[in-house]
């Protein structure tokens, strides 16, 4: 085994190596070997990049995920999901370059990584499983900005007349608002474009997580002593055992959104630099963004825990956990519509583009699908182009995201879902599989046993997390009321 992975490593390297200098790209310092720019990525940078994927609206639930499970199983989750992320992640690592990890071909994509290395129907599966995930990630999204958009007018109006007023919000017409913003947003061209607002995403999302932290620990040294439990929320008091066992399936499916970033890994990779080799960096990066990440979660989901007890809200800053100072809670819902309007854009472009994508491809000679113009923007802001199929199609899109989170406006349920949906197949099962295939791990033996033992025991946690879910959007849809922020 170890005698035919050197051959292989040394017949890749000199192919490499060959490819290079026929390619002429070694004699240009400002071009990698693929003839891409030169890439300039560091650890430090990539480790930055994994804590802003990671880092997101899912940390919003942990206390309530917390409150389901209890001082001893809910941390101990935590940091399982944790360490099968990074783990799975430093096998995914590997894929970056194929057929050999240090000195294969480039894999720009997740997609193109499962297509490398599992071959073309593997390659069709990952891709319904990234872009449904993607589709319930936007849908997710707009459900939770409207949420926050209510969340401050509510806030304000409890701050006049009591926290016992009967303050309502339209969560249709917030989503709307959403709506029109992203129909305009949307019609940037690429990522190249909007490079600016990630960025201010990014520091949003770190804002509004510091300040549910902060008002958690306030609300502790206040003296607050909700009842928490070992055990988490009690059968008979809190919930019904039936309702304690599907509430704890669906934390289950938040914990796993809160992990959620292997869509972005390979991404994020490459832009390494080569050397040194870029598998070895990434591990290293992982295992620092994801520690770090979970260090934080464990404060903001034990110490929500601590300040709300079992009756903790499953957005503790739009679930009027806090009330007061009112503006520091409006501050931070100002920062997760602000980050959110940004995230929306991140993670429906590859949607965009796959789908403007296969148009051209389809229809080479139509002028609606690739004609395009060039505006000039007032006040020296340069050129924009406008295209039909763009200002159509995204808007089409946007427009159809917005109808679907009107008609399931529920924050944990959904979330949930899209952890359980996306965790299996995307952060375990295809790194897995693909790490087997490219180290050409035997059948039956004990590498090849217990790794599907961990796939198969991850498949079953998502099953049982989706139809936590599942449940809970069952029964919120038969108690909504439409002008209920609750949720």
């Amino acid at each position: 085994m170890g005698m035919e992975r050197q051959e292989t490593k040394v017949a890749t390297t000199t192919a490499a190596a060959f490819n290079l200098a026929e390619s002429g790209y070694g004699d240009r310092p400002d071009l990698d070997d693929d003839g891409r720019e030169k890439r300039t990525g560091t650890l430090v940078t990539a480790s930055a990049h994994i804590i802003t994927a990671v880092i997101g609206s899912g940390v919003l639930s942990l206390a309530w995920a917390i409150a389901q499970l209890g001082w001893v199983i809910g941390p101990a989750v935590l940091v399982a999901f944790s360490v099968i992320t990074w783990f799975c992640s430093s096998l995914l690592a590997d894929c970056y370059r194929s057929p050999d990890p240090v000195h294969g071909k480039r894999n720009y994509t997740y997609g193109q990584a499962v297509r490398a290395n599992l071959g073309v129907a593997k390659y069709r599966l990952c891709s319904v499983a990234q872009y449904v995930n993607l589709v319930g990630v936007t849908i997710g999204y707009t459900i939770t900005t409207a949420i926050s958009m209510g969340a401050i007018k509510r806030s304000n109006c409890f701050h006049r007349n009591g926290h016992d007023a009967a303050c309502v919000a339209s969560d249709t017409t917030n989503m709307i608002i959403f709506a029109g913003i992203q129909i305009l947003l949307s019609q940037l061209p690429n990522f190249h474009k909007i490079w600016w607002l990630s960025i201010v995403a990014a520091v949003m999302s770190l804002a509004y997580s510091t300040i549910g932290l902060g008002l958690s620990i306030a609300k502790i040294a206040g003296g607050a002593h909700p009842e928490a439990t070992l055990t988490g929320v009690t059968v008979g008091v809190d919930v019904s055992a039936s309702e304690k066992i599907w509430r704890t399936f669906q934390s289950l499916g938040d914990i796993a959104f809160a992990y959620s970033y292997s869509n972005v890994l390979i991404e994020i990779q490459d832009t390494l630099r080569s050397s040194p080799a870029e598998n070895e960096v990434m591990k290293k990066a992982s295992f620092i963004g994801v520690s770090t990440t979970t260090t934080f979660y464990m404060l903001c989901g034990v110490l929500g825990y601590a300040a709300f007890g079992n009756r903790a809200p499953g957005n503790f800053l739009t679930g009027f956990g806090f009330y007061e100072p009112f503006w520091l809670v409006d501050v931070g819902n100002v920062c997760i519509v602000v980050h959110l309007v940004g995230a929306y854009q991140v993670f429906c472009q590859p949607i965009y583009q796959f789908a403007e994508a296969w148009a051209r491809s389809r229809w080479p000679d139509s002028a609606f699908v690739n004609g395009e113009r060039v505006l000039r923007l007032p006040l020296g802001a340069g050129d924009f182009p406008v295209s039909a199929l763009r200002l159509v199609w995204r808007t089409a899109y946007v427009v159809l995201t917005a109808v679907a989170a009107m008609a399931f406006p529920f924050f944990n349920d959904f979330l949930g879902l899209i952890g359980a949906v996306s965790f299996w197949p995307l952060t375990v099962y295809f790194p897995v599989q693909m790490y087997m295939s490219q180290a050409k791990v035997r059948r039956f033996s004990p590498t090849w046993t217990w790794m599907n033992v961990l796939s198969l025991a991850c498949l079953v946690v998502s099953l049982l997390a989706a139809a936590g879910s599942i449940q809970g959007l069952i029964k919120s849809v038969a108690h909504y009321k439409p002008f209920s922020l609750s949720s």
